[in-house]
């Protein structure tokens, strides 16, 4: 994999002969390193209106927020087997230099730099841990010994149902080295991994359930309580799609993008957020489309849905509080979950766009990001509308498109089918099928009342979103999002609808950008409809690159920070009261 950014952190000129070999043996970052690659992470005071909460919900969310701290610890083991040590063991350091990795650990929860290709930034050793070069792939959820051909041999082999669980978001693979060669991996639930500290995560949520008066809330959080102890999340992920409270939250495991062996395991993460009721109601005239984007997608017909789950929730909230999975390196600005095939083919997914992260990112980032790559005369179309739209069409078109295929005459996923390359193969999708989607909108003048309609409010997407893909490569090509915006990047340059000038500065043809949009999301759709593993393989070796013309302009972006860091404002004074 190419370098995104040039890394502060040196690794000794060494190459790898084999997969076997030894990784190359990294120099640690010095304080001063250290410090700038933080710097790479804007801060923000990230504040939102909560004076309109009941005094029950004031007590409800302060739990909450005390239950997102454990969800920190979670996450930190589930990244790696040595996190938890290794933090106990920086807190202990109190030199400058033990300051600067203490902060830069708890950025990336672990000591591996998310910016520069997950490279540690640590010594080989550090307190008696031995610490990897680069992050484990599979991180703590499977024997870090094992290898995936183990792995994979011994899942094949087993019965369809156990087969079912070592696969399952919840559950773990455990097994000592000495059994390894004969295959004797165990599957433990996520309720006996991580007992002790879901019992209290348990608790905090039913306190919250008990202080709450909305009946929605207080159903949810009962519900989720239940799960973290029964491994069994299904009606709680129900009662989380009905939740309709000023108190708006998310907590659990859900995302696999840790897992990035399989990309089956669920991370923890949590959400605390309040609802922004005003916004929220601006959003309705999107459900309103769900089946007929669904009936007109760039995909054979045979494989659209025809008859998409019942209209998903989707609500705008500022967010208080995030941990684990949540709030870890580069800042997420809206999700779509769950992710349970069982719950998106019942009754889709919801959408919950971050509305004050996102103004944040737009300020911090995007903004400075358009002056160095959009032509003078195009920045003027920056707009955060368009912004905010599109991220909103992205999760909404995780939940259109294939959710189901067949393997060898079973019954399988497109999750299951593409395995490790499903993440950036779903997520480059949900982006290009947004652009589609919103263009396709305008053009039936749906949309005039938000982005408005004909060649201004066409301008403004598609510049506004070549302006973001920067802004998205500017992280590295670590993260499946990334991965999935250098396909659509280069794919669309390929194809006449972006245009690279030479100098680092970049520009849409307006006469070619919605067939190459259509060609490339087309491509993605067939892709997931069909599993074709070998397939979304080729496109990731051909596109997930950084070429010169965009090496360029990621050159001149180096002083621009690559995202936000939040100091959560109104949860500290939540929870001074």
């Amino acid at each position: 994999m190419k370098h995104f950014l040039a890394p502060l952190v040196l690794l000794a000129a060494a190459g790898m002969a084999n997969a076997a070999d030894k990784p190359a043996t990294p120099v640690p970052a010095s304080a001063a390193q250290l410090q700038a690659m933080a710097k790479r992470y804007a801060p923000v005071d990230l504040k939102a209106d909560t004076s309109a909460l009941s005094a029950g919900d004031r007590i409800a969310i302060a739990k909450l927020i005390e239950a997102a701290r454990i969800v920190d610890v979670l996450q930190l083991r589930q990244r790696w087997s040595g996190n938890e040590a290794l933090w106990a063991a920086l807190q202990k350091d109190t030199t400058p230099l033990g300051q600067a990795r203490r902060d830069y650990f708890w950025l990336n929860k672990g000591p591996w730099s998310i910016l520069d290709e997950h490279r540690s930034f640590m010594p080989a050793e550090y307190a008696g841990i031995r610490i990897p070069a680069h992050k484990p792939p599979g991180g703590n959820f499977y024997p870090e010994n094992a290898s995936k051909e183990q792995l994979e041999s011994w899942m094949n082999a087993l019965p369809a149902a156990d087969k079912e669980q070592a696969q399952w978001f919840f559950t773990v693979i455990r097994g000592g080295e000495d059994n390894l060669s004969d295959n004797g991996f165990s599957i433990v639930e996520y309720a006996q991994a991580y007992r002790a500290d879901l019992q209290k995560l348990s608790a905090l949520l039913k306190e919250a359930a008990a202080a709450t008066d909305n009946a929605s809330l207080k159903k949810f959080l009962e519900l989720r309580a239940a799960a973290f102890l029964s491994n069994d999340y299904l009606e709680s992920d129900f009662a989380w799609m009905d939740l309709d409270a000023p108190v708006d939250v998310t907590i659990g495991p859900y995302e696999t993008y840790n897992d990035e062996l399989f990309g089956y395991k669920a991370a923890f993460e949590a959400y605390v957020n309040v609802r922004d009721q005003v916004e929220t109601a601006k959003l309705d005239f999107f459900g309103k489309h769900l089946q007929e984007l669904e009936d007109n997608l760039p995909l054979d017909p045979r494989y659209r849905n025809p008859k998409v789950g019942a209209i998903a929730p989707m609500v705008v909230v500022n967010q208080v509080y995030g941990a684990g999975d949540g709030n870890m390196g580069v800042q997420t600005a809206a999700y779509n979950l769950p992710n349970d095939e069982r719950v998106i083919r019942q009754r889709g997914s919801k959408r919950v766009m971050l509305k004050n992260v996102q103004e944040a990112k737009f300020a911090a980032t995007l903004t400075p990001i358009s002056k160095i790559v959009l032509r003078p005369a195009d920045r003027n179309d920056l707009d955060f509308d368009a912004f905010f739209t599109h991220i909103l069409a992205h999760e909404i078109m995780h939940g259109l498109g294939p959710h189901a295929t067949t393997r060898d005459g079973q019954a399988s996923t497109p999750r299951q089918d593409l395995k490790d390359a499903y993440s950036t193969i779903e997520e480059a999708k949900a982006d290009v099928t947004g652009l589609w989607a919103l263009a396709y909108m305008m053009d039936k003048g749906q949309l005039k009342d938000s982005l408005g309609q004909g060649a201004a409010a066409e301008r403004k997407l598609y510049n506004t979103f070549l302006a973001s893909a920067f802004r998205t490569l500017h992280f590295g090509l670590t993260d499946s999002h990334a991965r999935g915006m250098a396909i659509q990047v280069n794919y669309l340059l390929d194809k006449g609808g972006f245009v690279s000038h030479g100098d680092g500065t970049f520009s849409v043809d307006f006469r070619k950008i919605r067939q190459a949009v259509a060609d490339l999301d087309r491509e993605f759709l067939t892709i997931e409809a069909t599993g074709d593993y070998a397939r979304a393989q080729d496109m990731m070796k051909r596109y997930v690159v950084i070429r010169p013309d965009v090496r360029k302009a990621l050159d001149k972006m180096k002083a621009v920070p690559n995202d936000i860091r939040p100091n959560f404002a109104t949860a500290a004074q939540l929870l001074a009261h």
